[in-house]
């Protein structure tokens, strides 16, 4: 039974937390390592506030995070997110954590007998074969997106994060520019996200959105966080990720300039949402997600504001 980070991190093989993602993979035979269990680490299921900030422990899990009326009162974006992904059951069990390092849903690399870069394949299959999943930020390599609902999300609130009980980064040096192929995410063989750290609150109108294929347990086509901090009915500042679209979670600069100083109306949102798709370059099967990214993004932007 591991209950210290500084035991958990001299041990010897993958992480293991709620386990969804990872028992998935292990059906798949694409574990190789043996499990360390991090489910008896004492202090990291918690959401707390400390210095104005709020800390939320990477074994919180999915649900709570959905349902904290803290979280829900203060980052609606994060609620939300939390409470749209995978399945009830999924979110009971998995955590905030779990979902920032998960590996990547593509079913090239799923296939145990399909060639992935992530498996150490020197090809992405995908990239000449079937995928209207890929991205449509395509900078070579891999041309799966990234996976990470709530890393996207945690884009849009400028979050950092704990690794090993001590050291913080901020959550975009996670994951890089997406140029390693080879990972989902760039943490070190021995360390372990342990808190996630939110700025803190403002009044501010906030949601996510994602398109799908279907109702319900859908991985997202596209998905996007804003964030809108008013001044009466002006948009003083915005706060926009996406998600689906990259190997990385995305914020969208061009989008949020353009809507500050802007009527928080229909029409701002309609304008600033076409700049979404600037410097998009998708796969011969993704052209369908770049009108797909504007609509998302303006449909957020006015689910923000109600």
């Amino acid at each position: 039974m591991i209950t210290k980070i500084e035991d958990a991190i001299k041990e010897s093989g993958e992480y293991l937390a709620g386990g969804t993602d990872y028992m998935d993979r292990l059906r798949h035979h694409l574990v190789n390592e043996n499990a360390v269990d991090l489910n008896d680490l004492v202090g990291f299921n918690q959401i707390e506030t400390a210095n104005g900030k709020t800390h939320i422990g990477a074994m919180t899990t999915m649900l709570n995070v959905a349902q904290s009326p803290f979280i829900r009162d203060n980052y609606a974006g994060l609620a939300d997110a939390a409470g749209g992904l995978a399945t009830p059951q999924i979110r009971q069990v998995g955590t905030i954590g779990g979902n920032l390092t998960q590996a990547t849903r593509c079913q090239y690399y799923r296939h145990p007998h399909l060639t992935c870069t992530k498996k150490g394949d020197a090809t992405c299959g995908g990239r000449d074969g079937y995928h209207p999943y890929g991205v449509v930020f395509d900078n070579g390599g891999c041309v799966a997106p990234h996976p990470s609902s709530l890393g996207m999300a945690l884009y849009a609130y400028n979050a950092e994060v704990e690794i090993n009980g001590s050291e913080i980064r901020p959550i975009s040096a996670i994951y890089g520019d997406g140029s390693d192929h080879h990972r989902d995410h760039l943490l070190g063989k021995n360390e372990i996200i342990t808190k996630i750290i939110l700025p803190a609150p403002t009044a501010e109108k906030a949601t996510y959105f994602r398109s799908i294929a279907r109702a319900r347990a859908e991985w997202a086509l596209v998905e996007c966080t804003v964030r809108l901090i008013l001044d009466g009915e002006t948009i003083k500042q915005a706060f926009i990720a996406v998600g689906g679209v990259a190997a990385v979670p995305m914020r969208l600069p061009q989008v949020e300039a353009a809507l500050a100083g802007k009527p928080a109306k229909e029409e701002s949102f309609a304008e600033a949402a076409q700049l979404a798709a600037e410097g998009a370059n998708p796969l011969p099967q993704t052209g369908y997600k770049v009108p797909l990214l504007v609509n998302t993004v303006e449909e957020t932007l006015i689910r923000a504001t109600g």
